[in-house]
């Protein structure tokens, strides 16, 4: 994928999650499926098999089944911050499904963007960027290493 087709933005984090206690940003899962179309047969298994160990093992996740008639099955997410995501499962198999489930249990919310920097900081510094040599001795960009006037120097230092 080129890079100018998707947007660009700054590094983002759901702010001090995990610093404290962990919050899954994840909200509401709905599952849409249709009870005796053959596409939906995946989606029908993890219902009747792993969806109450799912929704034991996540209280914050309010998940809601939505029957409907001839129509493709589909997962639909919302996260916290607003964002909803949603994916079409026509003639997945139960541990497809599952695999989906676990990504959108584990997504941040925020959609997936091309990074401007790989840094940012909401309170930047006046000062400057820190390099390994900010406070290095200017007079060394001109010599000629090695050096015995550097080696003199750093000697009598030790």
């Amino acid at each position: 994928m080129s890079n100018h087709t998707l947007p660009s933005a700054f590094v983002k984090s759901v702010l001090q999650n995990g610093s404290g206690r962990y919050v899954c940003q994840l909200q509401r899962l709905t599952f849409k499926f249709c009870k005796s179309f053959g596409s939906s047969r995946g989606m029908r298994h993890f219902i009747e098999n792993d969806l109450v160990d799912f929704a034991k093992d996540n209280p914050g996740v309010v998940v809601y089944l939505k029957p409907r008639r001839h129509r493709s099955p589909v997962l639909d997410a919302e996260y916290l911050n607003g964002e909803k995501d949603y994916i079409r499962c026509h003639n997945y198999t139960r541990e497809e499904i599952l695999r989906y489930v676990e990504y959108l249990k584990n997504k941040s919310g925020f959609p997936i963007a091309r990074l401007r920097k790989f840094w940012h900081t909401d309170n930047p510094s006046i000062q400057g960027v820190w390099t390994p040599f900010t406070n290095m001795d200017p007079r060394l960009n001109c010599q000629q290493f090695p050096s015995e006037e550097h080696f003199r120097d750093r000697k009598s230092v030790v």
